[in-house]
C-alpha cells in the first residue's frame, strides 16, 4: 500500500459516492426512508451509517476523535439534501486529506473504538478498511434501489479507473 493507492482510492470513493447519490436523489425522500430488509433498515439510514464511518475514521486519522457520533445508526441528516451535501463535502475533504499523505503507512496507529476501547492496527490497513467499509455500504444501498424505479448505477471501481 502507497499514499498513490490511497489517493486513486479517495477519488473512487467520491465517484461512486456522487454517482449512487445521483441514483438516489431521483427516488426521492419518502422513497429513501421507507423499510427494507437491510441491516440498517433503509436507503436512508444506510447512507447516513457511511456517512458516520467516513466521519470517525477520518476524526482518528486526523487526531481528532468525533465525539459527536454516538452510535453507529446515528442518523446525522434525516433530509437528503442535508446528507448529499455533506457527503459531497466529506468526500471533497478526503482527497484533499490523501492528496497530502506521506509517511509510513506500516505504522502503528492507536485509536479508540465506539466503546472507548484503545486498540491499534497498522496505519494503512486501517485506511484500506475505512474505503472497504464505504464499498461494502454502498452494495447494500444499490441493492436496495433495485427495488425502486431507479436503475442503480455501476460502481466498480474498474469503470472508474477506464474514465481515467
Amino acid at each position: 500500500m502507497t499514499p498513490d493507492h490511497f489517493r486513486t482510492l479517495a477519488r473512487y470513493n467520491r465517484w461512486a459516492n456522487g454517482r449512487l447519490y445521483a441514483a438516489c436523489g431521483e427516488v426521492g425522500q419518502t422513497e429513501l426512508a421507507v423499510s427494507r430488509p437491510s441491516y440498517f433498515g433503509s436507503i436512508l439510514a444506510t447512507l447516513n451509517h457511511g456517512l458516520v464511518g467516513d466521519r470517525l475514521w477520518m476524526g482518528r486519522f486526523q487526531g481528532a476523535p468525533r465525539t459527536d457520533i454516538v452510535s453507529l445508526g446515528q442518523i446525522l441528516h434525516p433530509d437528503f439534501e442535508g446528507l448529499a451535501a455533506e457527503r459531497a463535502e466529506l468526500d471533497h475533504a478526503l482527497v484533499a486529506y490523501f492528496d497530502d499523505l506521506r509517511g509510513d503507512l506500516n505504522r502503528v496507529f492507536s485509536y479508540r473504538t465506539m466503546e472507548g476501547q484503545a486498540t491499534q492496527s497498522l496505519l494503512g490497513w486501517a485506511m484500506m478498511h475505512m474505503f472497504n467499509h464505504a464499498t461494502h455500504h454502498r452494495g447494500q444501498v444499490h441493492d436496495m434501489l433495485s427495488s425502486t424505479n431507479v436503475e442503480p448505477p455501476a460502481l466498480d471501481l474498474i469503470y472508474f479507473l477506464r474514465e481515467g
